[in-house]
């Protein structure tokens, strides 16, 4: 595995392990689909999207896992236990550690093989950016749980 690629991996499976540790601390399985205000976008479903995404655009894009995202549920879905998602986190974790190690660094600097946005981009610079939506919405669990939990 190249450096890039090694970096990268060690990189989301720090952000996947948080995310676990995350939904792991909410309190109940009631909180993590609360929302108030302008929080519209739960704990649970957060987490639901960041695995749908990982396991398209990593494990079933590039490593043809087979994996079949439904967007759409991921943020429609409600009431899905800790444990449910704890497990969703795991697979996301293995659908990582089967892809990443066996893309070359041609594959990295080759055109990322689904049209995402306006503009094409290589994988390598996609895998940054997943990378960073990843932290994002952590962050956005993170403090969804400490305004929330009781």
């Amino acid at each position: 595995m190249s450096p890039t690629l090694h970096s990268l991996h060690q990189l989301f499976i720090r952000d996947l392990n948080k995310l676990e540790s995350e939904i792991n601390l909410y309190t109940t399985d009631e909180s993590l689909w609360i929302t108030k205000g302008d929080i519209k976008n739960p704990a649970g479903n957060l987490c639901l999207h960041l695995c749908g995404n990982l396991q398209h655009f990593i494990g079933a894009v590039l490593g043809n896992s087979g994996y079949v995202r439904d967007r759409e549920k991921e943020f429609s879905s409600r009431g899905i236990s800790k444990e449910t998602l704890i497990i969703g986190i795991q697979s996301t974790k293995k659908a990582l550690a089967s892809t990443l190690p066996i893309l070359t660094n041609e594959a990295l600097e080759s055109i990322y093989p689904e049209k995402v946005f306006a503009e094409p981009m290589t994988t390598q610079h996609f895998l940054i950016h997943l990378l960073a939506h990843l932290s994002y919405h952590l962050g956005q669990i993170n403090y969804h749980r400490r305004l929330t939990n009781n």
